[in-house]
C-alpha cells in the first residue's frame, strides 16, 4: 500500500520525550535523517493540552510536510481533524477505530494498536490501514506498556493476515531490529532509540541497515 511502499522507520514523539533538547530541532533532525512517518504522541505527565497542544501539533505538521513525511496523531481525534493531519493512531482503550475512520474519512491513515489475531481482525473490519504490535522488547518509553511479547504475536497475525501492514514497537534498537524485520513487519516504530541518540542521522541509518540484515538472516 502507498503508506508503506518501502520499509518504514516510524518515529513517535511527544513534547516530553525530547528531554533537554528542543523537540522541533529533534524532529527536524529525524526528518532530515530519513524517518518515513511521524506520530505525535502527547500523553502522560506534563502533556500539552488545549492551545499549547494545538500550536505544537501545527508546528510538527509544518515540519513533516516540509519533508514529505506523513503526520499521524495518537488518540487526539479532534486535534487530528482540526489540523488536517495525515492520519490517526488509536489504542484499544482509546476512541474506537470504527468511529475514528468515520471521522477522518477514507483517504486518511488509520493505525490501531493490537495484541492478538482477534484484535487485528477487528481492526481490519474497522478500516485500519496498519496495526502496531508490541512491546516486542522491554521499553521504558511507555510506562503503561504491557509485558514484552517478542515477535510471536507479529508472526501469528502475519500468518493469518499476510497483506496487513504491521509495525513492531517497543524497545527496538539497531542491534535487535533484524529479528523484528525477519518476522515480516512493514516497519519498526521507535521512540527513545531516536530521542536518546547523539547522532540521530546515524541511528536512523543503522535502523534502515538492520532491515537488510533481517532479510538476510
Amino acid at each position: 500500500m502507498k503508506f508503506f511502499d518501502k520499509p518504514a522507520i516510524y518515529f513517535i514523539m511527544g513534547s516530553q520525550n525530547s528531554g533537554a533538547r528542543d523537540p522541533f530541532e529533534l524532529l527536524e533532525a529525524a526528518l532530515s535523517g530519513g524517518i518515513t512517518h511521524f506520530q505525535l504522541r502527547e500523553k502522560g505527565h506534563g502533556a500539552l493540552k488545549g492551545e499549547a497542544l494545538l500550536e505544537f501539533a501545527l508546528r510538527c505538521r509544518q515540519l513533516c510536510h516540509n519533508y514529505g513525511v506523513p503526520l499521524i496523531i495518537n488518540d487526539h481525534l479532534e486535534l487530528a481533524c482540526e489540523i488536517e493531519a495525515d492520519g490517526i493512531h488509536v489504542g484499544q482503550d482509546d476512541v474506537s477505530a470504527l468511529y475514528a475512520r468515520k471521522m477522518i474519512g477514507k483517504e486518511k491513515i488509520l493505525g490501531v494498536s493490537v495484541h492478538s489475531v482477534k484484535e487485528a481482525q477487528q481492526a481490519i473490519l474497522h478500516g485500519a490501514d496498519y496495526v502496531g504490535m508490541g512491546p516486542v522488547f522491554g521499553t521504558v518509553s511507555k510506562p503503561d506498556a504491557k509485558a514484552p511479547a517478542g515477535v510471536k504475536g507479529i508472526l501469528a497475525v502475519k500468518s493469518k493476515f499476510p497483506a496487513l501492514p504491521i509495525l513492531g514497537i517497543g524497545g527496538i534498537t539497531p542491534e535487535n531490529a533484524g529479528q523484528v524485520w525477519k518476522s515480516g513487519v512493514s516497519g519498526i516504530a521507535v521512540i527513545s532509540t531516536i530521542t536518546e541518540a547523539e547522532d540521530i542521522e546515524g541511528r536512523i541509518k543503522a535502523l534502515r541497515t538492520s532491515c537488510k540484515e533481517g532479510v538476510k538472516e
